[in-house]
């Protein structure tokens, strides 16, 4: 187990940024969802004058970039001329893209933005040796990244360069993540690899797979023995954001200074039996997985079979018993608003 911390990772702020870089480049944003339509407005609000959208023909998103003002073209049209090529659309759909789309016109001497480097990592996509490879990774969710952006604020960004053709990828790649905002709050240079895999397990141990199954089961437990759904609802679900921001803003210790005796005491002899062997060495089996790309390739196999095992995983979530528990509640608020007005 590790004892000590690795050495600091070297961090970056807009003074140590050129937007000059970004601003002089034609920029095509491929991707118009939740990350590519804040990095195209973020980066039209820090000066970047020259952007346009690459949507498939019948995109749903089409006739939104085009009311927030962008030139929307197919993505093999955005990339022909531009001078840097964001790929904001989902993992899986890299590969496919960038094959048909991406690397037939993709210029030399351009740069090519990763929000997350799974796809270069696993070999869904292999830029030639002629383009940037550039990793700017703001840590947030698109919405909330615009949101503090337009506040005059921003999130962290981990920036990484997995290939430098120009000798100038390293200056434009934090030249983009300043353009996001995120110079404003620090930009810290890493690999694609640890980026990739550390985002992965984090996702899948900690913040989406580890915390719906330990919410889930805690509210099944209790409800099978006897304990009203509601109850354990609030118990085990409700209360979980607001230790969740407790844990944010003060980190555990801070965290536990502030809440009772009681639940601290508990947590410290609770914890270390939730979190025990067994789980783990769950968790190093998924890192494993991770790491030599089983997961990655379970991934793309249930893609190209047109996403059947998480189709009916997303079906079986939303009809668990916590979610009927959570729609009562909200029936009931709802009825109390009624009432009101």
């Amino acid at each position: 187990m590790t004892e000590t911390l690795s050495p600091p990772l070297p961090v970056f702020h807009e003074q140590d940024c050129d937007l000059s870089l970004i601003r002089g480049r034609r920029v095509a944003v491929i991707g118009y969802g939740s990350q590519g339509r804040t990095h195209a407005l973020n980066l039209r609000d820090s000066g970047v004058a020259d952007i346009v959208v690459g949507l498939k023909a019948d995109s749903a998103t089409r006739a939104r970039a085009a009311e927030d003002g962008f030139e929307v073209r197919t993505a093999a049209e955005a990339t022909r001329d531009a001078d840097v090529v964001a790929l904001m659309v989902s993992d899986e759909a890299h590969r496919d893209l960038w094959r048909e789309e991406i690397a037939p016109n993709l210029r030399p001497g351009a740069a090519v933005i990763f929000a997350h480097g799974l796809s270069v990592r696993f070999g869904l996509v292999t830029p030639g040796p002629e383009v940037d490879v550039i990793l700017a990774s703001p840590k947030g969710i698109g919405p909330r990244i615009r949101e503090l952006y337009e506040a005059g604020e921003g999130v962290f960004c981990l920036f990484g360069v997995h290939q430098d053709a120009t000798g100038q990828a390293h200056a434009l790649g934090l030249s983009y993540a300043a353009a996001l905002g995120c110079g404003r709050k620090g930009i810290l240079e890493t690999t694609f690899a640890a980026e990739c895999e550390s985002d992965l397990f984090g996702e899948q141990v900690v913040l989406c797979g580890g915390t719906v199954e330990l919410v889930d089961a805690a509210f099944m437990k209790l409800v099978e023995a006897g304990y009203p759904a509601e109850v354990a609802w609030f118990e085990c679900f409700y209360e979980l954001k607001l230790v969740t921001d407790l844990l944010h803003r003060l980190g555990p210790a801070g965290a536990f200074a502030r809440i009772s005796n009681t639940a601290e005491y508990g947590a410290y002899l609770t914890g270390p039996r939730v979190i025990g062997p067994a789980s783990r060495a769950a968790m190093d089996e998924v890192l494993a997985e991770v790491r030599s790309g089983a997961f990655v390739d379970r991934l793309m196999a249930d893609y190209d079979a047109g996403s059947p095992e998480l189709t009916a995983r997303r079906q079986g979530l939303s009809q668990r018993l916590i979610e009927q528990a959570g729609a009562r509640l909200a029936a009931a608020a709802q009825r109390a608003d009624n009432r009101k007005n």
